[in-house]
């Protein structure tokens, strides 16, 4: 049976088998640029994951910018925070769920307008960060002309960052961007009958 000590002695020399592959792939990461970020998937927690990043560059005094799509008729939590925060411009398109306007033309006049404040973001180079909450839904429900997104994302100053959130991301938002995560729905307290939250699901 194996001592304390001897299992002491082999997890130090894992750590440090580890230590030296880890060492050697932040010394090949070389390359400085914007990222272009993309959380997708069924799961909760895009918007909160994004908004999580705006929190981390605005605490290293980065001048951020933020678009809304869809949201805009709850109280949100991210945007009681941060819509007057001196270093965040904050637009929301302010139309709420499609499933609640139902009304398919003023949803693409109302996209087409808050899309005009994501584009002028997107030109400026003051402007570090840009967070498009729910973009892809705009893209799915053909709102928004996909070759005018492509273009103003490929566009951008070279050393800005851009989030997008939301489901069933387009496919040429995923190949553009450097890094996708899918969030996977494994439980949702939802699907269980518990109303939203406030402070967690808004």
């Amino acid at each position: 049976m194996e001592t304390s000590s001897e299992r002491n002695a082999r997890h130090k020399k894992a750590m440090q088998r580890k230590k030296e592959h880890v060492d050697q792939r932040i010394a090949a990461a070389t390359v400085d640029k914007g990222l272009l970020v993309v959380l997708t998937g069924n799961g909760k927690g895009k918007s909160s994951s994004a908004f999580g990043m705006l929190a981390r560059s605005v605490g290293h005094g980065l001048r951020c910018g933020v678009v809304q799509f869809i949201k805009g008729q709850w109280e949100c939590g991210e945007h009681l925070l941060f819509s007057e925060h001196p270093l965040v411009e904050f637009h929301v398109m302010n139309t709420g769920f499609t499933w609640e306007t139902q009304d398919r033309e003023a949803d693409i006049s109302a996209a087409v307008a808050t899309w005009a404040h994501a584009e002028t973001l997107l030109k400026n180079p003051d402007v570090k960060v840009v967070l498009l909450d729910e973009l892809t839904y705009m893209l799915t429900y053909g709102y928004l002309d996909a070759d005018r997104v492509i273009k103003a994302l490929g566009d951008r100053p070279a050393d800005q960052h851009v989030i997008i959130t939301g489901r069933n991301a387009n496919q040429r938002l995923i190949e553009l961007a450097d890094t996708v995560s899918d969030v996977t729905d494994v439980k949702h307290a939802f699907n269980a009958g518990v109303r939203v939250q406030k402070g967690i699901d808004y």
